[in-house]
């Protein structure tokens, strides 16, 4: 029973890790490979912040969409809040049932800077959505996501 105890710690820990997002830092010189059309398709930025009540609904959304999509969407989340809550960020994206898709946080001292940098339009409001088709156009929505919003999201 000894041993064994010691192997089931180390199982759950892999779990738990297995299941938790990785958050990467995002800073100004980040922002042009993330705004960079993808080469099909189209890249789906999510943009959240923990105190955000509609994010998570927005979020599983989209979601569902790239799992309908997966060869023609590429889907990632972007945290508007610090990176140094990178662990509040993952349990929240791991509880919204996200951990698979790439996720990253704020980096920067001025995150009005990254505000602009990622779209000139946008004043900071989350959600928001942003799509970058491979065609260079872009659609960005602010706020909670409708069902007809998805539709115009979903690849034609």
């Amino acid at each position: 029973m000894h041993r064994l105890l010691p192997t089931l710690l180390l199982a759950c820990a892999i779990g738990a890790s297995a299941s938790a997002p990785t958050v990467m830092p995002l800073t100004a010189a980040d922002v042009p490979a993330l705004l960079q059309p993808p080469a099909q398709g189209e890249r789906i930025v999510m943009l959240w912040a923990l105190d955000c009540a509609y994010c998570e609904a927005s979020m599983q959304a989209l979601a569902t969409l790239q799992r309908a999509h997966p060869a023609e969407i590429e889907l990632l989340t972007v945290a508007t809040d610090s990176i140094a809550l990178r662990t509040r960020i993952a349990a929240r994206l791991a509880a919204a049932g996200l951990p698979g898709y790439p996720a990253r946080a704020y980096a920067a001292a001025s995150p009005e800077q990254l505000n602009f940098l990622i779209d000139p339009e946008w004043g900071g409001e989350t959600p928001r959505t942003l799509v970058i088709r491979a065609d260079g156009t872009r659609i960005a929505v602010s706020g909670a996501l409708t069902g007809a919003q998805l539709q115009q999201i979903a690849p034609p």
